[in-house]
């Protein structure tokens, strides 16, 4: 047992850190981001998103990392522990089934990324007008048979990597994905910022419109800093799990909580100043990075250089997130017995790639079929970020407090940080009596209860 308990761990504190920044700063930050915010009143959605992130995401994820890396095991594991021969085991179950949900449309727009890499390598995407790629993004993903076979792909992309495993696997592809990211999103937003309207793409950005702000607007904010640290579904359960008690989990939670609103900025600095030097709608909706961006590079010196470097990194960051979807799910069912992950990694892998295939037809073959006025894909984009995530950090948010002793979480927190008492206490407040609050606020709300 311990040989393989010493396999399914993280070899360094930064090899964690990034793995769980890779969760976090993926799709979620660089294409959901901006067309949400562009859909939500820009500055004041951004405003509210740094508030969540700050006042209800960092506690929560403090919250998950305490769980996972208090029982070292998996989700659902982790709350039959805590809370055997109860309901609350159902927490677990939840996330799982949230991150199948997930991952099935997300691997759709992790296609889309795959094809337009293949469409920049062979030159498809340069020389045209905004129009023109605008059109050439529909015609891509109304495309049944690539658009399928690039899901397929990613999905197998996925499952190789978390098969092999947590430092072999996850931990290795994190550490080259994320700093090279990184790099070329500080270099592309520099490049953007020079543009003719960038100012008044800051200035959407950056500047809060109260009249901007509704119900809609904050339920979408709170459901994206949810989404964007990948809260709620208990993936930061897992992921902590692996975790030794020498590492400071609130200086991991701060360095991420930072690093996805620093990436998120960046996302919105690239893709605003364009939006409005090309006359385009802030509202473009998911299309929106897929259309200004290679518009963008287009205006660029080494333009094509750049949008093919993007569109490798843009897959590393909707893979590095992949990769803790699939990686949940897979854990419940291998637990501490690595010979089975690569089976259970394929045989999930694939029952999500076909639960995803009305997602993929959503922009082709089933257009037309709507449920509730919206597609598959909106349909399980909208149930995942604005509900399920949020629930279940309801849920999550209730049970540490109820189900762990004040003195139990203070000293599994000490475990390798200097936190104090007084520290604590603001943690576990926020955590026990803000967080609930918030998101039950925003949800009467959201249903006309305070109308």
């Amino acid at each position: 047992m311990s040989r393989l308990k010493q396999q399914e761990q993280w070899s360094s504190k930064l090899g964690f850190i990034y793995a769980t920044a890779g969760t976090a700063i993926g799709l979620g930050a660089i294409w959901k981001f901006p067309y949400v915010a562009g859909t939500s009143g820009g500055g004041a959605f951004f405003f509210l998103f740094i508030l969540f992130t700050a006042l209800i995401g960092l506690p929560l994820l403090i919250g998950e990392f305490l769980l996972g890396r208090h029982t070292g095991k998996d989700a659902i594991s982790t709350y039959k522990q805590l809370a055997p021969k109860t309901a609350w085991v159902s927490t677990g179950w939840i996330g799982v089934i949230t991150c199948f949900i997930v991952l099935s449309f997300y691997s759709v727009v992790g296609g889309w990324s795959l094809l337009y890499l293949f469409h920049s390598i062979t030159g498809q995407l340069s020389g045209l007008t905004v129009e023109q790629y605008g059109e050439r993004f529909g015609e891509i993903i109304a495309n049944p048979v690539p658009t399928l076979g690039a899901q397929l792909l990613f999905i197998v992309f996925t499952i190789l990597v978390v098969s092999k495993g947590v430092q072999k696997g996850i931990e290795r592809a994190s550490k080259i994905m994320m700093p090279a990211l990184f790099i070329l999103l500080i270099v592309i937003a520099i490049r953007s910022l020079t543009l003719d309207g960038a100012m008044e793409g800051v200035r959407f950005l950056l500047l809060p419109d109260v009249s901007n702000i509704s119900s809609e607007t904050v339920l979408f904010a709170l459901g994206q800093a949810f989404f964007a640290l990948s809260l709620g579904v208990s993936i930061m359960v897992t992921y902590s799990s692996y975790v030794p008690k020498t590492q400071s989990l609130p200086l991991s939670a701060a360095s991420i909580g930072i690093m996805n609103i620093f990436v998120a900025l960046l996302s919105g600095l690239i893709i605003f100043p364009g939006v409005f030097t090309f006359g385009l709608e802030p509202s473009e909706g998911p299309p929106l990075i897929f259309v200004v961006l290679p518009a963008i590079f287009e205006q660029m010196v080494f333009g094509e250089i750049f949008l093919i470097a993007f569109f490798v990194l843009f897959v590393f960051a909707a893979l590095t997130s992949a990769f803790s979807m699939l990686e949940i799910i897979v854990a419940t069912r291998v637990k501490k017995d690595i010979t089975k992950r690569p089976k259970v990694s394929w045989i999930v892998g694939l029952l999500i790639f076909i639960l995803g295939i009305p997602a993929c037809l959503s922009y082709g073959a089933l257009a037309d079929v709507q449920i509730f006025g919206r597609t598959f894909f909106d349909n399980a984009d909208y149930l995942v970020s604005n509900i399920l995530m949020p629930f279940g950090a309801l849920l999550i948010s209730i049970f540490i407090p109820l189900k762990m002793s004040k003195t139990t979480l203070f000293e599994e927190l000490k475990q390798g940080s200097s936190i104090g008492s007084k520290l604590f206490m603001v943690w576990y407040v926020l955590l026990k009596y803000v967080t609930p609050l918030a998101i039950i606020v925003v949800f009467l709300d959201a249903i006309g209860m305070f109308r």
